[in-house]
């Protein structure tokens, strides 16, 4: 029986960790404690290398596309957790074989070896989740935690190794009888085993759930009571546009919680504001520990329109999103710090490991660069970057930190997290135009003929947007209209009314930079400088 050692180990280690996970996870929703899947997934995100993490992300993005498009897409996220809470799982299978393997050789156990194995357990997921979490909690809660949590995993494990193995010197009839007997009853102590931890996982895991689900409703009572965030914005630029947009169209203006989101870790930083300061420290004559309250007081507020994109989105991307920043001019709050002659760079840094350098040059000649604290009005959304980001126009998100907890000016360049990982250094966002909606339901009746409202967006950062074009089935390209932006940082509403022509059809779409440049129509994949072709529409 000793070849069937591995096989056991693993079993038992899946049924063993099953349960640890749900506790794992009640503590984190009941008191805000580590959850180590999480912190695995994100120490193995940290330490693996650039061209493989991307290539691992496409994989997931790809196969959610394959699934259910982009509505797919957007639950990312909840995919990243479900592929922690399994690397998790396959960890306590593989450290399952491995211990069984070992006590089989040894021919021995009682608890001081399920001790030892509980420590063994434990180290790398603790070394793991300090250097994940940083001093986000105390490192005396993570070892107690987690140590407790293995050493009762190490002795179970030993418990079930006894169980089962120890039955071979407790039975003495006949070879046949007694493997017989061993695998009777080794499956009944595993059906045993199992009833056990699968009750213990559906209530610690059921209960999480309800709490994870009661917080939710919470959040969205909360709301729902304020609600409609657009309404701090009591009037927008373009109001007065005649151009209405296509049905179907997505709005000038991106309502807070359908902005998109991307964030390094399988769950957003949070931060409390009593808890944060912001120091400026490195090559300047005042060095500076701001509180949030300091920040919004003591310097002139500036306000901007921004459409926001991230390099990793395909051609026809969701990842883009439009809202008002409100913050403080990166210039104000540099010039209250004194920086020093030499210094060349900022080297900004964010709770959840994040980095990037902004070049002081970039800054001193762009006033509009800012250091966000607002977004339509309120506070950020502490999934969203509370209380700090950072906005450079012109740029995609990847070079833009949020969840900010550090400036330091300094005359040396380091290069940012995303460019360490072969991704573009420039991060100049890429123009492009978007087909949202072909709306056959909406046909507009205009004499006799027959026509079908068409709509989308272009972008091409700061550099604004003067023409876009839109063809049939490979026809000539026609010019459409054009909606006022909200100013001269965000995308372009566009429209063009379709006289109906009865079948299926590809529509394609194209647009041009305020000096005439065209988009760049050859396909390119997103990696490393963001995706270019022209985006296409099939009805």
């Amino acid at each position: 029986m000793k070849k069937f050692a591995p096989l056991w180990g693993s079993v038992v280690g899946l049924l063993l960790t099953a349960p640890l996970t749900a506790v794992l996870y009640l503590a984190n929703q009941l008191a805000g404690w580590p959850f180590a899947p999480f912190n695995l997934f994100d120490w193995i995100s940290g330490v693996l290398p650039g061209d493989l993490l991307t290539f691992g992300i496409d994989m997931m993005i790809d196969t959610l596309l394959l699934i259910g498009g982009n509505e797919a897409v957007s639950n990312a996220k909840i995919a990243e957790q479900l592929m922690a809470v399994g690397m998790f799982l396959t960890a306590g299978i593989v450290a399952g074989a491995i211990f069984f393997t070992i006590l089989r050789v040894l021919k021995r156990t009682n608890w001081v070896f399920g001790l030892i194995i509980g420590v063994l357990f434990a180290i790398p997921f603790i070394l793991m989740n300090l250097q994940v979490t940083g001093d986000k909690f105390n490192p005396g809660l993570v070892i107690s935690w987690y140590g407790v949590l293995s050493l009762v995993w190490g002795v179970a494990l030993s418990y079930a190794f006894q169980r089962m193995w120890g039955m071979e010197t407790a039975v003495s009839t006949t070879d046949n009888t007694t493997n017989t007997v061993e695998r009777i009853d080794r499956r009944q102590f595993l059906i045993r085993l199992g009833a056990s931890t699968a009750g213990i996982t559906v209530v610690g895991g059921g209960v999480s759930a309800f709490l994870a689900q009661a917080e939710r409703q919470q959040r969205e009572a909360q709301l729902a009571a304020l609600g409609p965030r657009t309404t701090n914005i009591t009037s927008f630029p373009n109001d007065d546009d005649p151009l209405l947009p296509a049905p179907g169209t997505r709005p000038d203006y991106t309502p807070i919680e359908d902005h998109y989101q991307v964030f390094l870790r399988t769950e957003p930083s949070l931060i409390e504001e009593v808890d944060w300061v912001l120091p400026i420290t490195g090559l300047v004559d005042n060095p500076q520990m701001l509180t949030l309250e300091q920040i919004r007081n003591n310097f002139p507020s500036r306000s901007q329109f921004v459409t926001l994109s991230c390099i990793s989105g395909r051609v026809g991307t969701s990842l883009i999103s439009t809202t008002q920043w409100t913050g403080v001019s990166a210039q104000d709050l540099l010039a209250a710090a004194g920086v020093q002659d030499g210094a060349k760079y900022l080297d900004i840094t964010s709770e959840d490991g994040f980095h990037e350098t902004v070049d002081l040059e970039l800054i001193n000649n762009d006033a509009r660069i800012m250091f966000c604290y607002d977004w339509d009005g309120e506070p950020l959304p502490k999934d969203h970057g509370f209380p700090l980001r950072i906005w450079i126009p012109d740029l995609y998100g990847m070079k833009q930190p949020k969840w900010i907890t550090g400036i330091e000016v300094t005359d040396e360049y380091r290069e940012g997290y995303w460019v360490e990982r072969n991704w573009s250094e420039t991060a100049q966002v890429k123009t492009t135009s978007v087909i949202d909606t072909v709306a056959v339901d909406n046909i507009v009746e205009k004499g006799v003929q027959r026509l079908v409202p068409i709509g989308g967006i272009a972008w091409a950062g700061d550099r604004q947007i003067s023409k876009v074009d839109l063809r049939v089935d490979g026809g000539d390209w026609e010019k459409v209209s054009l909606r006022t932006p909200l100013s001269e940082t965000t995308w372009v509403i566009w429209r063009y009314d379709w006289p109906f022509v009865e079948g299926e059809h590809t529509f394609e779409v194209r647009t041009y930079e305020a000096d005439g440049t065209a988009q760049i129509a050859e396909r390119s994949p997103q990696r490393p400088n963001g995706a270019t072709g022209i985006h296409s529409f099939d009805v």
